[in-house]
């Protein structure tokens, strides 16, 4: 495959350096993209830039992934409105080793591959250089005022802020450069690639190869995703969307991708799966004549939940939709786990409960009109149950006068009430 028509066509390729065509043309290239391990998990910001890197490898080339345990400690001010909080070194030791783990599942290590995937860290490299050393050997080949003129610059000095930027932000873009140039050097790496925002700092590193060992480098960036609306990509109200389902669920990574909306699905699919430009076509084509159905976002959830997770990951969050938003059982409910439950109850109206209360059995009226405000009385409570109208654990509650005792209680914890057919509500035993 050609990567930069593959790249092109599925919407993520926004600036080139020109030229760059010409080299990936004549053979195997080395290209790097930077991560900072600001977390131990990354997010779905990330996945535009990682998805180019595996595209990459696809394509024949060989891709670098620098995790940067040197630049992570100053912090970026591309796109940010004011200063990033400093990480101590054990920290990002441990942020880059989970992000290496996480970086498996996209590209392929294998030593014996002729183009296998590598992870560096530019603190190796920085660790021991002095601030002399780096004035001297670097500094003095950029100046003030090429600095000045980048966007990620300019923006924060002419902002209202009182915050302003600090000499350590300052410097980032020649750290990144000395990267570029580190790598050029010791992994004939003669492209870098990155987010719209990196655009600045890249730029910085050719410029580094070619004043100081008179090379030619080259630069790619993906577009900065946002969704149609403008708002930003990846964002919910409860934060970001992780890859670790240590911090979002699969289920809750499902349902993200489900409730995408028509246009971002079909702008999303070409970016975050590797589904042949062909079947993308039919799948648009196909879901156009019956949007309703949501055949795109289901494809689209279904391929990027099992590329992030597993295939196993994905029943699991299909098969917990269905508590919702299907026909699961009881069963189903009871083999769900504890913290899939918790995500699947995050948008339910939620009521606490005594644990006490339950050891001797609550009357089902009492619980819905009086302990909470399922219902507004007792009375409407009871008609709901006669038309058979209300579940207990998806099973329908028929029985006005049988106490609500401990042994309902799901994990020894949660009951989940549904009244008619979507008000679904959720108490828990404390």
């Amino acid at each position: 495959m050609n990567f930069i028509q593959e790249i092109k066509w599925r919407g993520m390729l926004h600036d080139i350096i020109p030229g760059t065509e010409d080299i990936l043309a004549g053979g195997r290239v080395s290209a790097y993209l930077g991560i900072d391990p600001t977390a131990d998990s990354l997010h779905i910001g990330h996945l535009c830039g990682i998805m180019m890197l595996r595209h990459f490898q696809l394509c024949g080339h060989k891709p670098i992934v620098l995790i940067g345990g040197a630049t992570g400690m100053i912090g970026d001010p591309s796109g940010k409105s004011e200063e990033r909080n400093l990480l101590d070194v054990a920290t990002i030791r441990h942020n880059r080793m989970a992000i290496k783990k996480q970086l498996r599942k996209f590209l392929d290590f294998s030593p014996s591959a002729p183009n296998a995937a590598e992870i560096v860290n530019n603190y190796d490299w920085t660790r021991r250089l002095t601030f002399l050393e780096f004035s001297r050997d670097i500094g003095k080949h950029i100046t003030v005022n090429y600095m000045m003129s980048k966007d990620s610059v300019k923006k924060r000095l002419g902002s209202d802020s009182s915050i302003g930027m600090s000499f350590t932000e300052f410097t980032y873009q020649l750290l990144q450069g000395y990267d570029f140039l580190y790598l050029y050097r010791n992994k004939n790496c003669r492209l870098q690639m990155g987010g719209s925002d990196q655009w600045g700092n890249i730029t910085t590193g050719t410029e580094l190869i070619r004043r100081i060992d008179k090379g030619e480098a080259f630069g790619i960036t993906c577009p900065l995703i946002t969704k149609a609306d403008g708002s930003k990509f990846g964002k919910t109200e409860t934060g970001n969307i992780w890859l670790s389902p240590e911090y979002t669920s699969p289920y809750k990574f499902y349902q993200f991708w489900l409730n995408t909306a028509d246009d971002d699905a079909k702008r999303y699919i070409k970016i975050f799966t590797e589904l042949t430009e062909e079947e993308i076509t039919d799948l648009i084509a196909e879901h156009n004549t019956a949007p309703h159905e949501r055949k795109l976002q289901k494809r689209l959830a279904e391929e990027v939940t099992t590329m992030v997770h597993s295939a196993k990951a994905l029943q699991s969050a299909i098969e917990a939709s269905e508590i919702l938003f299907g026909n699961a059982t009881k069963q189903r409910l009871l083999k769900t786990d504890e913290k899939t439950l918790m995500a699947i109850f995050e948008g339910v109206p939620q009521f606490e409960i005594d644990r006490k209360l339950f050891d001797t059995g609550i009357q089902p009226l009492t619980l819905l009109a009086e302990l909470t405000d399922i219902f507004p009385s007792k009375g409407e409570a009871r008609k709901t149950i006669q038309a058979n109208g209300l579940s207990l654990n998806k099973e329908k509650f028929t029985n006005i006068d049988q106490p609500i005792a401990a042994a309902h209680l799901i994990k020894d914890k949660y009951l989940l009430l549904q009244k008619g057919k979507k008000n679904y509500f959720c108490i828990i035993a404390k």
